[in-house]
Formats: structure tokens, sequence, C-alpha cells
């Protein structure tokens, strides 16, 4: 089982430890792109050649035996990327995209807040979902300013102070937090520790696992444990320094045949 992971830097983590955790023996491609990132600030276009740069150098890491799945793990690059990627690769190879998870949040009970980067908190595709799955539920958009920052570059008082502004505009009576970001996912003790004690954070990893493993469909676990292979802009790579600070990056390291670093 082969699956890529397509994104800028390393939000990936968390779906791609999941992804890991689910099934071990399954070869992940992580490709990033830190020669264009981020891609928040980029236009829709440039995220979509992106995107679909990435996803063709992981199919040619996959060599002869291609891959069985492309995963966009960032709620950002799947709100431009997912139809033209679709286009290029389903029906053969199913593209999974990555969705905040408002709807499973607003189940648990309300009020909720979701946290985003600041473009996304101002978009219509997040007042949309908020529209469709928390209509009768209070909801508070919290923009995390250079959360997603501080979490790619893994300072730990860059991490600090913008999880402390966020928590500081997230109403006390909240009883959920969608991390509206997959960057969020690494730092997601941090997030609960600073926010009310009844509040619990909801991450959209482990949904994204799974039903890329639904898409993939029955497929028996090998007898080996699978590779992580890295790409850097379609470079073969290690993964990223900053990686290895965060539980999800020790975790695809360890995975690896390699010692120290997976490449």
């Amino acid at each position: 089982m082969r699956i890529a992971l397509v994104d800028s830097g390393i939000g990936m983590l968390s779906t791609a430890a999941a992804l890991h955790a689910a099934r071990p023996d399954a070869h992940l491609v992580l490709s990033m792109d830190p020669d264009h990132m981020p891609w928040g600030a980029r236009t829709p276009a440039q995220i979509i050649g992106r995107a679909l740069a990435g996803a063709r150098a992981a199919r040619e890491t996959a060599g002869a035996d291609g891959l069985d799945a492309v995963v966009v793990p960032c709620n950002t690059a799947s709100v431009h990327v997912l139809p033209e990627l679709r286009a290029e690769f389903e029906p053969h190879v199913p593209v999974i995209g990555t969705v905040p998870p408002i709807k499973p949040a607003v189940a648990a009970g309300g009020p909720i807040a979701v946290w985003a980067t600041t473009a996304t908190t101002h978009s219509a595709y997040q007042r949309r979902l908020i529209e469709t799955f928390a209509d009768d539920v209070e909801v508070t958009p919290v923009a995390c300013v250079g959360l997603a920052e501080a979490v790619e570059s893994a300072d730990p008082r860059l991490i600090e102070e913008a999880v402390a502004y966020a928590a500081a505009r997230t109403p006390d009576d909240v009883r959920g937090v969608v991390l509206g970001c997959t960057h969020y996912d690494l730092v997601d003790e941090r997030v609960t520790a600073a926010l009310a004690p009844a509040a619990r954070t909801f991450t959209a990893a482990g949904a994204v696992a799974a039903q890329t493993l639904r898409r993939i469909g029955c497929v028996p676990p090998g007898d080996r444990p699978g590779r992580v292979s890295v790409l850097a802009s379609g470079r073969p790579a290690r993964l990223p320094a900053q990686a290895l600070t965060y539980p999800a990056g020790r975790a695809l390291a360890t995975a690896s045949p390699t010692s120290g670093a997976v490449r």
C-alpha cells in the first residue's frame, strides 16, 4: 500500500502519523514544498500548480507500482486543489481532502470555537461549513495569528505566544474547539492546556486517515514495516529537523529503516 501526502510543510505530520498507526505496513511518501511555502499566501492557481507538482513527484517516487491514494492533509489546500487532483488521478487513485471537524464538534455539544488561519477564518468556505453544520449552535471563529508559522518553525516561545493569543479570544464557555489547520494538531496538548477545563479539541487527522483506508479498500496487511520517504519540492530529502520536535514526527522517524532521520 503506497500513500502520498501532499502539503507545503509539516502540517501533514498528524495525518501521516495516524495512517502509520492504522497501517504500519503502508509506504508513505511525504511530499512537502519548502521552496514555495507557505501556500496560504499564494493564489489559488499557484496552490493548484504546487499541489499537482507534489503529487506527480510522489507518483514518480512510487515507481512502477504506483500510488494507492493521494491525501491533501491541509484545509486551505483542499479548498482549491481537489478538483484538479481528482481529474488527474481518479478513478484509479482516490484523492482525499481535509475538512475542519465542525460536524463532530457540534454533535458533542456547543458552544464551540473554530481555530483557523486568518485567511481561512474570513473565508466563504469556513462560513459555509458553519452554516451547514452549526446553524443552531453558537460558534466563535478565532483567527490564530502566527500559530501555523510558529508550529512550522518549532520555536517554543512563538508557539506559546500564538496559542495564548488565540486562547484569549476564545470564550470561556466553549465546550469544543475545532482545530481548523492541521499544523495545530501538532501542539494539541498545549492548546488543551490553554483552554478552559471543560473544553476539548477536535482534529481531522484520524478521520482523514480512516477515510483514506476506506477509499483504498481491502488490502491485506504486509509482513514488513512500511517505509517513509520525504520529498522537498520534488527532491529526495530527510524529514525537516523541526518535525522531530513533535511526537508525530518522531513516530514517523522511528518507522524509517534509517536511524535518526527519514529519507
